[in-house]
Order: structure tokens, then C-alpha cells, then sequence
């Protein structure tokens, strides 16, 4: 018998974990980190349901906004952490809140907000955008809704049997988990700091939302102010700076500092890496090919066609490398089936955790909803067999398993990767087929992001001694409000497929999916000698750039990312130099001053993202809202 270890501190964390047969582990959580918190402690209360889908709909904004501009998304656990502290302390020091909330119900309120702000929102602006970019045309507004509800039961309930195996028998870390609950801990143990880092993202978030409408929104207001705008100093500063042949290629300043901000939160190496791929494509191979005649016309929207198709083979190659380099995972997940059944069988004998974790008829009656629901909508909408839906799902569920042990080892989720593994298999299945091939990829790439997501706010929860089945139902709840803002919001931003592959939405990450769609369509040959040899190039790169950091290891931080230089050849010059800014400002901030940057990075970063992303998404609502709506009326 493996000795029990031992408690913890009362207000610390078990991060470090238990050791023991899954039994013993088991009985040190429940003795030394249930009681005396899950077991007496408020968690579901519709006071944190409510306030968990009101920030995590506002957040989803963020993402939406941010996703079609740089094909980037952020977790919004800890920033609905700090709102959600920050509101609600306001609330009971005004005497409006009776009592304050406890971190329990925190808990369950950031699980609602990341389903609501992140789980539902990631298929919008990947596989529905390159959907339209195809068919040049938008999806129904009811089977967008459907579709996107559907995916998100799939992947939510495809979460509760992996809960078990690898959170609580395994053990494994979640990092972005343990951040949630370390956020939690420190908000409602150290009032102060916690108010502090409130006030910082709300200042913040102030800031950005001014200086956007101060770029873009005065013009909104009358014409007569637009020569007052950032935007215009901005314009005729880059026309002194650059002139018209370098700003077709997208080479010039921008005024968008939120990629400023989020570059402080992605890190130096991503970053520097994204500067790279930015230089190389549209400052070197842009003007070679414009110089040999090859490509005619400027803009990103001329020029994008052909840098795509090295960064996309580039990523992808990536990818699928570092997936199959991590085979020792994926052949522990598969493994981890059979822990599955044993953890059914302790729990058919009485086992007293069972009774606290969602019992498995949710999973087989959400699996069930959403193989039906899908395969129905799937051949509605887009012609799949409903074999076909089957196939996606039963291949959803091994990927997703195989996902979320990434995602716990490493922090990092491969949706990208399963998503081509999909795409290839159903390239197979059912070559030609654009819309079979993009959607169920969907599938596959949509119940990995949200089975990771869950699993990755159960280990905040399962840190802090959290009742997992009231967590669940919690990030259940956010599927309806994330599901019904996402695709409102969505729709009221990209009306028609003209507005994807634009300055104003590049959607770099539904130019990937639908390129990788078009080439397994079509045929790489029939692209031509330019495009066949950029992938060929760029997948070379992408293998090239996976392999050196574990042949140098110790000097990986000098081997740029697959995925930095890759992302920054699907869009602007101007997004690689901004995100670079942010990297260096992020890492001089950690170097001279750790402690402030450990306290304020993240707030303000986040902040000022969800400012500008705000305001940016009620500009384009104001200029483009009321035709949609009108048109949606019938009118």
C-alpha cells in the first residue's frame, strides 16, 4: 500500500497530486480537498450561471472579433475570473449582493463562461468561414445555430468518461487548469491584489475601447471628423512611409494595438517567429513573384492566394509531425478505454467519488443527441451520408481522447491537427466533396476543443475540492447562451461571404481549412507550379522546424514556431509586426520588472483585447447590422 500523502495547506493547492492505487488517490482527494469545501461550500447557484454567460457571451465577442482578424483565440477562464470577482465584490460592497461569492461558485462560474466564450465560437471562424469562403454564400441562420449546438453537446459530455482516467487517476497537470484555480485562490485570499488586477483589466479595457472608436467610429458619426481619426494620420503616415506599391502588399503601420496586447500574452518565440514568416512572405516572396509577372494586382486579398499555401503546408506538416512524434500519448489514451470500464464497474460497486462525478448516461444520452442531431443536419445541409456522420463522430471520440491527453501533458490542444487528420480521411471517403470534407473535419476538430476545454476546468475544480458534476452542468448552461451569441454575433459581422479574405477580416484560419479542402478536392497538381512548390517548400519547413528543437533542445528558443511563421504567411505584413512589439514588451516587462509583470501582464493584456475586440464588433454592427437585420425580417 502506498502511503497516503500528505494534506496540504488548507488554502493551498494539491498541485503536485496524490499518489496510490486509483482507490487511495481518490480517498485523499475526498478527505483532504472535498470536505470542508465541495461538501458544504455554495457552487451551482443561478447567480453564477447568469453571471458566468453574461461575461462569457461578451467574451466570445473577443474571440469572434479577434479570431477573423488573426485566426487566434484566447481562453477566457481567467479574465471571467477577474471580472466576475470584480462585479460581484462591487455588488455587495454597494449592499445590491447580500453575500459575496464564494470561490466555489466561481468555480462554476468561469466553467460557464469558457463554454459560453470559447467552447462554441472556435467552428465559427474556421470550418463555417471557409464553408462560405467555398460556397460563397451564407449558411441558413437555423442550421447554423443547430450545427453548432450539436457539436458543442458532442464535445462536452465526450469529456465525462476521460474525466476520471486522467484528472483523478493519472493525474495529469492541465497548466492552463492550474492557472484558473491559482487565479481563483489568489482573487478570494488576497482581496487587494485581487482588486487590483480588476481595476487594471477595466482601465485597460477602457483605454482600448476609446482609442478604438477614436480610429474608426468618428467617421461612423459624420464624415466631417474622419480627417480628426487615427485611422487617417495612421493612412497618411503609411503613404509617406511605404507608398502604394508597399501598402498593396500589406507592408505598413496599422493602428490595432490589441495584437500588441495579445502578443504579450503569446510569448517572444511565437512572436519573433511570426515576424519572420511576415518578412519572408510579403517583403521577399510576394515582390519576387510580382517581378516574374506571376501574380497581377495587390491587396491581401489578391496577394493571400498565393502565401497561403506555404504557411498552410507549413502548419499542417507541423502538426501532424508533432502528433506523431507524441505516439506515446496517443498510444496511453488508447489505453485509457479500458480504465474507462473500470472506473464504470468502481463506480456500479458503490464507489462514494461516483455519486460526485457526472454519471455516465449523460454521456451516452449526449452522444446519442448529438450523433443523431448531426447526421440528420449533416445530410440536410450538406449532402453527407448519414455513415459518414457515424464515421466523423466514432473518429471524433478517439481524436479527442487522444486531444485532451495532449492538452494535459503539454497545455496545448492540437485541434489543427485533427482537424487535417479528418480532413485526410474523409478525402479518402469521399473525395471531391468540399463541404463533407470541411464539416466533418468540424466534427472532429469541434468535440477535441471542447472535450480539452471541460476536462481543463475540471482540474481547476478538481484543485480546489469542486462538486464535478455541478461543474458540469455549469459549462452545460454556457452552451446555450455561447451557442445563440456566437452565431447571432457571427452573423451579424460576416453577413455574406464577400467580408471573409478582406482587410477587415482576413480569417486566416478559414483560409487553412479551405485550402486544405481545395487541394485534397481538386488536386495539388492542378494548382500549379507556384502553389505545388510552396507547399512542397512549406511543408519541408514545417518538418524542418518541428525536428530541431528536440535535436537542440538546448537551443529550441532560438528555432523560430511552424505555427508563428506559418499564421503570419495567411495574413497582413502589419499583424506579425504588431504581435512581435507585443512580445518583446512582454518579455522586457517579465525581465526588469517579474513582479509587476506577473500581476498586470495578463490583466491588461486581456483588458485591453476585450476593449478593442468590443468596440471593434459594435462599430462593424453599426455599419452593417441594420441591412442584415432587415434582411433576416423580410424586409
Amino acid at each position: 500500500m502506498t502511503p497516503a500523502t500528505a494534506a496540504p495547506p488548507h488554502d493551498a493547492l494539491p498541485v503536485q497530486g496524490f499518489q496510490g492505487t486509483p482507490e487511495e488517490i481518490d480517498r485523499q482527494w475526498l478527505e483532504q480537498v472535498y470536505r470542508g469545501r465541495g461538501d458544504s461550500m455554495r457552487q451551482l447557484t443561478w447567480r453564477a450561471v447568469l453571471m458566468g454567460s453574461l461575461l462569457g457571451g461578451l467574451l466570445s465577442l473577443t474571440n469572434l472579433y479577434i479570431g477573423l482578424k488573426a485566426g487566434w483565440g484566447f481562453g477566457v477562464a481567467i479574465t471571467a475570473c477577474i471580472l466576475s470577482y470584480a462585479i460581484w465584490t462591487a455588488l455587495y460592497r454597494a449592499g445590491i449582493a447580500r453575500t459575496p461569492m464564494t470561490i466555489l461558485e466561481n468555480n462554476c462560474m468561469q466553467s460557464t463562461a469558457s463554454s459560453a466564450g470559447y467552447s462554441t465560437g472556435g467552428t465559427l471562424i474556421s470550418a463555417f468561414a471557409a464553408w462560405m469562403l467555398i460556397n460563397r454564400t451564407a449558411m441558413p441562420l437555423g442550421e447554423m445555430l443547430a450545427w453548432v449546438f450539436l457539436l458543442s453537446v458532442l464535445g462536452v459530455t465526450m469529456a465525462i468518461p476521460m474525466k476520471r482516467q486522467m484528472i483523478n487517476v493519472e493525474q495529469l497537470r492541465f497548466p492552463s487548469g492550474i492557472a484558473a484555480a491559482e487565479t481563483l485562490r489568489a482573487l478570494h485570499s488576497v482581496g487587494a491584489q485581487g482588486l487590483r488586477s480588476a481595476r487594471a483589466l477595466g482601465w485597460a479595457g477602457l483605454v482600448a475601447l476609446l482609442l478604438k472608436f477614436w480610429s474608426e467610429g468618428l467617421a461612423l458619426v459624420s464624415a466631417t471628423l474622419a480627417p480628426l481619426t487615427i485611422s487617417t494620420w495612421i493612412a497618411a503616415l503609411n503613404q509617406r512611409l511605404f507608398g502604394p506599391v508597399w501598402m498593396g502588399r500589406t507592408v505598413m503601420l496599422s493602428w490595432e494595438p490589441m495584437f500588441i496586447a495579445a502578443g504579450a500574452i503569446t510569448g517572444l518565440r511565437v512572436c519573433w517567429s511570426m515576424l519572420l514568416g511576415s518578412v519572408t512572405a510579403w517583403m521577399i516572396f510576394v515582390p519576387w513573384l510580382q517581378r516574374r509577372g506571376v501574380i497581377e494586382g495587390a491587396g491581401y486579398g489578391a496577394l493571400v492566394q498565393w502565401t497561403l499555401w506555404g504557411g498552410v503546408a507549413c502548419m499542417v506538416s507541423a502538426s501532424l509531425l508533432a502528433f506523431a512524434l507524441q505516439w506515446r500519448t496517443a498510444l496511453r489514451a488508447l489505453t485509457d478505454l479500458g480504465a474507462m470500464v473500470g472506473a464504470g464497474r468502481r463506480a456500479a460497486a458503490g464507489d462514494p467519488v461516483a455519486a460526485l462525478e457526472a454519471p455516465a448516461s449523460w454521456f451516452v444520452g449526449g452522444q446519442l443527441v448529438g450523433l443523431l442531431g448531426l447526421a440528420w443536419l449533416g445530410h440536410r445541409a450538406f449532402g453527407m451520408p448519414y455513415w459518414q456522420t457515424a464515421v466523423a463522430v466514432v473518429l471524433s471520440f478517439a481524436l479527442a481522447l487522444v486531444a485532451c491527453r495532449v492538452t494535459g501533458e503539454t497545455d496545448t490542444t492540437p485541434v489543427g491537427a485533427m482537424g487535417k487528420i479528418t480532413q485526410l480521411a474523409f478525402g479518402v471517403l469521399s473525395p471531391g466533396n468540399m463541404n463533407v470534407n470541411l464539416m466533418s473535419a468540424n466534427v472532429t476538430a469541434a468535440a477535441a476543443a471542447s472535450s480539452a476545454d471541460l476536462l481543463t476546468d475540471l482540474k481547476s475544480g478538481y484543485l480546489l475540492g469542486a462538486n464535478p458534476r455541478q461543474q458540469f452542468l455549469a459549462q452545460f448552461a454556457g452552451i446555450f447562451v455561447g451557442t445563440l451569441v456566437s452565431v447571432l454575433s457571427f452573423r451579424l459581422l460576416v453577413p455574406d461571404a464577400g467580408m471573409l479574405g478582406t482587410d477587415q477580416f482576413p480569417a486566416p484560419a478559414a483560409q487553412t481549412w479551405r485550402a486544405v479542402a481545395l487541394a485534397l478536392s481538386h488536386g495539388v497538381r492542378e494548382l500549379g507550379a507556384v502553389k505545388t512548390w510552396s507547399i512542397a517548400i512549406g511543408a519541408v519547413v514545417g518538418v524542418v522546424l518541428t525536428l530541431l528543437p528536440r535535436l537542440v533542445p538546448s537551443r529550441q528558443h532560438l528555432v523560430p514556431s511552424a505555427a508563428g511563421v506559418g499564421l503570419a504567411w495567411t495574413f497582413h505584413w502589419y499583424y506579425g509586426v504588431l504581435f512581435f512589439v507585443g512580445g518583446v514588451l512582454g518579455w522586457w516587462l517579465e525581465r526588469r520588472h517579474p513582479e509587476w509583470a506577473a500581476e498586470f501582464t495578463f490583466p491588461v493584456a486581456s483588458g485591453w483585447i476585450a476593449g478593442e475586440s468590443l468596440m471593434g464588433v459594435a462599430l462593424v454592427m453599426a455599419e452593417h447590422g441594420p441591412a442584415l437585420l432587415r434582411t433576416l425580417s423580410g424586409h
